[in-house]
């Protein structure tokens, strides 16, 4: 895979629940990391000591952090009113020529800043709330 683009990693939200994704207005920078708990089955008789783990068991999770701006009012007040209803919406995110991560999250943290001198802005960290799938691109 040869170099791509940041603004090439879209991350979309479906508001409605209806399978519409709309690209959250704004992303200067997101990044998505899966985690996968380990169930450690080591036990006195464990070859050499050496750890066990059990295949196929344990947690697995994504998350998914970015920083922007809004470009309107509305898209501040969708993420706004989620965050604040604790609700799980779907998320999908675009990875250019990998494929597409698409599954319900939760906002997690939604932080605003801003300088005296330029826009406000927005950091949002998003924690997987159910199955998770992968459609490969």
């Amino acid at each position: 895979m040869t170099a791509q683009k940041g603004k090439d990693l879209l991350l979309k939200l479906d508001s409605t629940g209806e399978g519409s994704f709309i690209t959250v207005a704004g992303l200067r920078s997101r990044a998505i990391a899966f985690n996968a708990r380990a169930v450690d089955v080591t036990h006195a008789e464990s070859a050499g000591r050496w750890r066990e783990l059990l295949e196929g068991a344990g947690v697995r999770s994504a998350g998914i952090t970015g920083r922007g701006i809004f470009k309107d009012a509305a898209s501040d007040a969708s993420l706004r009113e989620i965050f604040f209803a604790g609700a799980v919406r779907n998320w999908q995110v675009v990875i250019p020529d990998f494929g597409t991560v698409t599954g319900p999250f939760q906002i997690t943290a939604l932080e605003f800043s801003g300088d005296h001198d330029g826009e406000v802005g927005f950091d949002l960290a998003l924690e997987s709330a159910g199955e998770i799938s992968f459609v490969a691109m």
